[in-house]
């Protein structure tokens, strides 16, 4: 079975180490960007995500990389606590939940892929443009910058490529772009003391307003503990271009939200100065779809079903894409028809 793959983030290439793992290797990753890097700011992984990529043989990989969360509190805006939870193992989870550096954890997946399926298995600078069906197959095709189109033949073809996922618009062209929340965040990350147990994920505020932080590196020597830190707040962020992930954000712009939110265990105004990085996002969603599928096409991820991120650690969507992966690589491998692996995917899949 060939596998063509749209999208070489964190679903996409989920998709094909799992894929290669249930026995499929012809398999090929299209990326719009002409070179992936190690960009974006902390996000979190559930147990679950965990342990497939466990499965996969990468957990010593990821460990290496990442911080146990073993407690998720909220406060008030005063600082005060008002729950807390045990998390990932501590909670009787099937696996630790992590936090992690998108970029790093995006590197480290490419790393394996190159590794198992080979330098020819990934393609950059290529956007998915269009796909024309038989009975036998899925002819897709790619355009580069110039506007030069390029095919590939495949047995199925797996949009992986996030919320304004093309493979979603050329399946669905009269949806539109994605719709605003109403809600504009910042995220970012900064070097500043251990927070709390040095594995807690805190989040701070109320509906209106909120900030939330956790570990993506303990102290060691002279090098400073890292945070990542999300703050979020109504607004429409009517400048911001939806779905755009690298908005840079002026720490001073942020700031005035939030000069008096100094508690005797997080000092929120410090951390958001003292950010390495920091992005502005105007919070988009989409609708569910009646399908995720269209004959050997399908959907995966945020392309099939968008995870709003505001208040976490943007721990659900990474999560739910790894485990799509999982389960697609399972039924294809399971399944002669690709049509009939499809939609036995996402039976498994829709609404979780």
């Amino acid at each position: 079975m060939r596998v063509v793959v749209s999208g070489a983030g964190i679903g996409g290439l989920a998709t094909a180490l799992s894929l290669h793992a249930a026995g499929i290797t012809d398999v090929t990753v299209y990326e719009a960007v002409e070179e992936i890097r190690p960009l974006g700011v902390g996000i979190g992984l559930l147990p679950d995500a965990v342990r497939e990529l466990t499965e996969l043989g990468l957990y010593d990989d990821l460990a290496e990389i990442s911080v146990v969360i073993a407690e998720v509190a909220h406060h008030d805006r005063y600082g005060d606590r008002v729950s807390a939870a045990p998390a990932g193992l501590a909670a009787g989870g099937p696996a630790p939940r992590f936090a992690v550096h998108r970029g790093e954890l995006q590197m480290l997946l490419l790393r394996a892929q190159l590794a198992w399926l080979g330098a020819e298995s990934l393609r950059t600078g290529l956007r998915l443009s269009g796909y024309a069906q038989t009975a036998d197959g899925v002819t897709v095709e790619f355009t580069d910058r110039a506007g030069e189109t390029v095919t590939d033949e495949a047995d199925v073809l797996i949009a992986a490529d996030g919320i304004d996922s093309a493979g979603r618009a050329l399946m669905y062209p009269g949806e539109g772009p994605p719709s605003r929340s109403g809600v504009l965040q910042w995220r970012g990350v900064s070097p500043a003391p251990a927070l709390l147990t040095g594995h807690t994920l805190i989040t701070v505020g109320d509906a209106e307003q909120r900030f939330t932080a956790y570990p993506l590196r303990a102290a060691e020597g002279e090098r400073p503990a890292l945070l990542g830190w999300s703050a979020e707040r109504p607004g429409s962020g009517a400048s911001i271009e939806p779905a755009d992930w690298t908005h840079p954000a002026e720490p001073d712009a942020i700031l005035r939200h939030f000069t008096d939110w100094e508690f005797d265990w997080l000092d929120v105004p410090a951390v958001i100065a003292n950010a390495d990085v920091a992005y502005e996002y105007a919070l988009v969603d989409r609708g569910p779809l009646p399908s995720w599928s269209d004959g050997r096409v399908t959907l995966l991820g945020d392309a099939a079903h968008p995870t709003p991120s505001a208040g976490t650690d943007g721990a659900d969507g990474a999560s739910r894409a790894i485990s799509d992966a999982r389960a697609l690589a399972g039924e294809l491998a399971a399944h002669a028809d690709p049509v009939e692996a499809l939609g036995a995917y996402e039976a498994r899949r829709r609404g979780v």
